[in-house]
């Protein structure tokens, strides 16, 4: 298996940089363009892995999809997708596969499987599932209930009122509201109990806004009316969450950061960063269009509830094993149903560092402040560990990534931005 090593910084950190788009919002703009008819550009989009298998499963379905002078141009199917038999991959891909099943259930004709790596079977899919049959959906799971690989069929799709559990994953909810215009009379999606990582709702709501579609909020959940997407020219902001790793490094090395194209008042869940730093010893400020972080101290111990901002995980443990006291990041169980159990592999390997990690049931505590160092470190072929630590990498000696290709899951040039920090 491949390896790299990380060479440690020795000096603050003082540059400023243009990061890819956001992976979140491309996901869904590609779903809206490829549901309205006519053609759709989305700008400064994320190209990676994750978009890829993304886009080349809408191109199955009768979309056209291209990827021309930095944009996807999408020519969508005004609401009916149609098949032919095919196996579509979907990688690790766990948003992209429950908002293509739900896309893929308005199917016309022909049938199509949806599938993964193993990993992404081991993802619940139920509660999608349950609310989508209940709609009228043809799902077959092929080899577990409630899992993927799932065989989808035309069915007779309609609006109506359904319930849905999102206690797992508001990814379920954001599937159903994608596909909400699409639906005979409209949907109404009634949401029980609690609902987590509820800022990436709210962007699905923007994108959907962005396309022309308004959803009514109800006192248990959402309203879609029947309608359709708009094609349009949609630019996608900055990711926050590859983001991250660059605006944690003042906290690290001391110095300063900018990020030119992330706004600090992005809707974006994991700009709960900005908020953490600042309430940390950090300088937050608005710089342009962008944000600036600068750390002219070591920074202090924090208690983060990732509720809805799970992502930022790995990245919060790396800023705890820098900042003096114990920090207790919680509040997100449903950390160890994505691509690996998050919890307990960020605890293991901060261990081989020397860092001293209690694990929790739905986080961790972490003794920061202390001395560590490097080890080879064991990804799960998770892209957030591998970045994460490559950038602790920069602050100790002898850190090393095992399998460093699977950052392209989301953020394909890190490697080539991370070399950039050397030579500012």
């Amino acid at each position: 298996m491949a390896k790299k090593r990380i060479e440690p910084l020795t000096r603050p950190v003082n540059f400023s940089l243009r990061l890819p788009g956001s992976k979140s919002l491309t996901q869904r703009a590609l779903l809206c363009a490829a549901l309205a008819e006519g053609e759709s550009i989305i700008k400064n989009p994320l190209v990676s892995e994750d978009t890829k298998l993304l886009a080349r499963a809408l191109s199955i379905s009768g979309c056209e999809v291209d990827f021309k002078e930095g944009a996807f141009r999408v020519s969508g199917v005004g609401g009916g997708p149609s098949f032919s038999g095919e196996r579509i991959f979907f990688g690790n891909n766990g948003t992209g596969s429950r908002f293509f099943l739900a896309y893929a259930a308005l199917c016309r004709s022909g049938e199509a499987i949806i599938y993964g790596k193993p990993r992404l079977h081991e993802r619940p899919m139920g509660p999608l599932l349950s609310a989508l049959r209940a709609l009228g959906a043809r799902l077959e799971c092929l080899e577990r209930e409630g899992y993927l690989p799932v065989k989808v069929s035309p069915g007779d799709l309609s609006g109506g009122r359904v319930e849905l559990s999102a206690e797992k994953s508001s990814q379920f909810v954001s599937a159903l509201l994608l596909v909400g215009p699409y639906l005979s009379g409209g949907l109404e999606i009634e949401i029980p109990g609690e609902m987590v990582s509820t800022p990436y709702v709210e962007l699905t709501l923007a994108v959907m806004r962005a396309f022309g579609v308004e959803v009514e909020r109800t006192a248990r959940g959402f309203r879609v009316s029947e309608g359709s997407y708009r094609p349009r020219l949609y630019e996608v902001e900055g990711d926050a969450s590859s983001a991250s790793y660059f605006l944690i490094l003042p906290a690290l090395m001391g110095g300063t950061v900018t990020v030119e194209n992330l706004s600090v008042d992005s809707p974006q869940a994991d700009t709960l960063l900005l908020r953490i730093l600042a309430g940390i010893g950090g300088r937050v400020e608005p710089a342009g269009e962008g944000v600036r972080v600068e750390f002219s101290s070591p920074p202090r111990a924090f208690e983060a509830n990732l509720k809805e901002a799970p992502d930022l995980f790995p990245t919060l443990c790396v800023l705890a094993v820098v900042s003096k006291g114990r920090t207790r990041i919680y509040g997100a169980p449903h950390l160890r149903y994505k691509e690996c159990d998050r919890i307990a592999a960020m605890a293991t390997e901060l261990k081989k560092c020397g860092v001293r990690v209690k694990e929790l049931p739905d986080g961790i505590e972490i003794e920061g402040g202390e001395r560590f160092s490097g080890a080879e470190i064991e990804t799960y072929d998770d892209h957030r560990i591998a970045m994460a630590f490559a950038v602790l990498g920069l602050k100790v000696p002898g850190m090393v990534i095992h399998n460093p290709t699977c950052v392209s899951k989301s953020f394909p040039e890190f490697w080539d931005y991370l070399e950039k920090v050397y030579s500012y």
